[in-house]
């Protein structure tokens, strides 16, 4: 992960989002740097050695949590990328039940199907920890699509680690769906269960120093009751509270978001 903040420079190729009949498409404005021949030969040439582009999806519509997922997907990226971020406008702005997600899949799916027309996009990230949308979008794209949760728990069980979730969402089905993943995923064994904190989480995500006390009791309670040696934070928006409690702690927290980025930089470089 990078030392400092980097973002990646967009003055030739700026990435935009626009409203369509009630989705939002992504266009590709690429700026010249000169008129004549010669100044469209280098801007030709700079375009073809651009970063290739990764879009995140935020299946929610809170721009602020989308914006703030991006700052962090950016300084992962590094040069590496470029990142370009989009709200599910008709997700509610936090998703905090199994019909949440149900219900912004289909947003999530349209949203990625657009991006993947873009040929200067190399990879979806759908920014959700239960991953809305994230299966079905595979089936309709031929970019790999990487899902938050998926890579999350993928990161944490590395090396045979045990390993939990702190969570700020306390809906039973959603809890229960986290031990589904685990099952599905092959990590039935070394996954430790889900700490939740108090309260409403519609409140305390508007608290940050309160949603930070709580997070970090979490993990504590994580570690010391249930054993974990690496703790997922559990939701995109968690990710930012995460980087800022984790030196309290020698185990890794596991910021979903980075986890994803990770994944799908190692693919895209791959197949460069």
């Amino acid at each position: 992960m990078s030392d400092h903040l980097y973002l990646a420079p967009r003055s030739k190729a700026a990435l935009v989002w626009r409203s369509v009949a009630g989705l939002s498409a992504l266009t590709l404005a690429v700026s010249s740097c000169s008129s004549g021949d010669d100044g469209e030969e280098a801007g030709s040439s700079e375009a073809s050695d651009a970063p290739s582009t990764i879009v995140l999806i935020n299946p929610n519509s809170n721009e602020d949590s989308t914006q703030s997922m991006v700052d962090l997907a950016e300084e992962e990226a590094g040069d590496q990328a470029n990142v370009v971020g989009v709200s599910n406008e008709a997700a509610p702005p936090l998703l905090t039940t199994p019909q949440d997600m149900e219900d912004a899949a289909s947003g999530v799916v349209d949203l990625g199907i657009e991006a993947a027309e873009d040929d200067d996009v190399a990879a979806i990230i759908v920014s959700a920890f239960s991953d809305p949308g994230l299966e079905e979008l595979r089936d309709e794209v031929d970019i790999p699509v990487f899902g938050i949760g998926e890579e999350a728990f993928h990161a944490a069980a590395r090396d045979g680690r045990e390993f939990g979730i702190v969570t700020i969402t306390p809906d039973e089905d959603l809890v229960e769906s986290f031990q589904e993943k685990a099952d599905s995923l092959g990590y039935a064994d070394q996954y430790h269960g889900v700490q939740v904190t108090p309260g409403d989480p519609d409140e305390i995500v508007e608290s940050p120093d309160e949603l930070d006390e709580a997070l970090a009791d979490a993990v504590r309670e994580s570690v010391s009751s249930d054993g974990s040696e690496a703790v997922i934070m559990g939701g995109g928006p968690l990710s930012g509270p995460a980087l800022r409690i984790e030196g309290q702690f020698e185990e890794p927290l596991v910021v979903a978001v980075v986890a994803a980025v990770d994944a799908a930089l190692e693919e895209v470089g791959s197949a460069a």
